[in-house]
């Protein structure tokens, strides 16, 4: 029996050995990790630029074009929160029933606001390049549209230039380029007050995901989630040349456009496979951490204040942030959720790993540190003085 035993026993553990090897190896498969480096990458580059525009960094017209911004900044309330998953799920099924009469219309908007939030990511980098030739930091006047400056207008000139590439093209790599700009303005422009509202939002997002991902092909027989996000749209190039008879041949020959709802990175080990990931399972976990990041520099504003006074500092105040521990969360959600695309073999709701492994450590974080209360509650609003003195 022993003898039988091993024989069989051997087998099973080199199987066993073999699929963990394909399971790794699909894990650090380029696309995969393209995936992990760029979904991180582009939180934690809208969360700073979110808190570039609330402290106004910069000077001179630098300064006052990052507070005129703030202006623009959309902070969400409880009901706004709640009702969210409620306002995507209309919108995911007017694209899945209607998107074949539609679809030009999603494609023009999507590369309009695609134009202006890569306009938004590119102006750093436009501002730093175009600093020597612009030295008195002047604006030019463009009549009724009004006065920008030279590298608005560079950076506006650049995201039309790649959106008219694109809808040339149809390139993955530019469709990626505009989503990413797409991420990094939403994280910016919208603001979680406070640690309730967050939760709500995030809670209802899980439902909405699971749902659309795992149920809904029970309810409409094929899974809308993925064949919105998967469904290419005509190219409105070859709607209008069709429309105006310009010609067969540019009808023909124009591509099909993914609109970019999503990421996705070409894998090198099988060609032709793509790892896709959609803008809300970047977005959404990045307006909680761009909270936390804002309370983080928060803390350390009141801790400037306390050593100013001579206060001694708690010591839980210096060790690890919150933006640190819910980005190591998010991470670790991103790893489980690609594990089990690739143990199950099918699509996964991201935000289903996500949420927990974000929201669930901040939760812990905090209450151990003693910040859950001001976190729950708008931190960041200033309470008036009390009229009358309690006595």
């Amino acid at each position: 029996m022993g003898g039988v035993s091993d024989d069989l026993g051997e087998p099973m553990v080199q199987g066993t050995t073999a699929e963990s090897f394909h399971l790794a190896y699909s894990i650090m498969d380029s696309s995969r990790v393209s995936t992990f480096f760029i979904s991180i990458l582009l939180i934690v580059y809208g969360s700073f630029r979110s808190i570039a525009m609330e402290e106004g960094k910069g000077g001179g017209d630098e300064a006052e074009d990052e507070k005129r911004r703030e202006g623009n900044v959309t902070t969400l309330d409880s009901l706004q929160a709640m009702c969210l998953p409620l306002g995507a799920s209309v919108s995911l099924l007017i694209m899945f029933f209607f998107f074949d009469s539609m679809q030009l219309l999603f494609a023009v908007c999507t590369a309009v606001i695609a134009t202006v939030a890569l306009a938004f990511l590119l102006l750093p980098m436009c501002q730093y390049l175009v600093r020597p030739c612009s030295p008195g930091k002047g604006k030019i006047s463009l009549g009724v549209c009004g006065r920008f400056t030279l590298a608005e207008l560079v950076s506006v000139g650049v995201s039309v230039c790649v959106v008219c590439v694109w809808v040339l093209t149809g390139h993955w790599a530019l469709m990626d380029f505009l989503g990413m700009g797409l991420c990094v303005a939403f994280i910016a422009f919208v603001r979680l007050p406070s640690l309730k509202v967050s939760t709500l939002l995030l809670t209802g997002l899980l439902l909405y995901d699971v749902f659309w991902v795992f149920f809904s092909q029970y309810v409409f027989s094929a899974n809308v989630m993925v064949k919105v996000a998967t469904r290419p749209a005509e190219n409105p190039m070859g709607i209008v040349a069709r429309k105006l008879s310009l010609g067969s041949g540019i009808a023909r020959h124009a591509p099909r456009l993914s609109l970019p709802g999503k990421l996705v990175f070409p894998s090198t080990q099988n060609v032709g496979h793509f790892s896709m990931l959609g803008l809300g399972d970047i977005v959404m976990p990045g307006l909680l951490l761009c909270f936390v990041m804002r309370y983080d520099a928060y803390k350390k504003a009141q801790a400037a204040k306390l050593a100013e006074q001579g206060i001694p500092l708690p010591s839980h105040w210096n060790r690890l942030s919150y933006f640190h521990c819910s980005l190591f969360g998010y991470f670790l959600g991103l790893l489980t959720a690609t594990i089990s695309s690739e143990v199950f073999k099918a699509a996964q709701p991201a935000l289903l790993y996500l949420v927990p492994f974000t929201l669930f450590p901040l939760l812990t974080m905090a209450w151990l540190k003693g910040d859950l209360r001001s976190m729950w509650s708008e931190p960041f609003v200033t309470k008036p003085p009390c009229k009358y003195q309690t006595i």
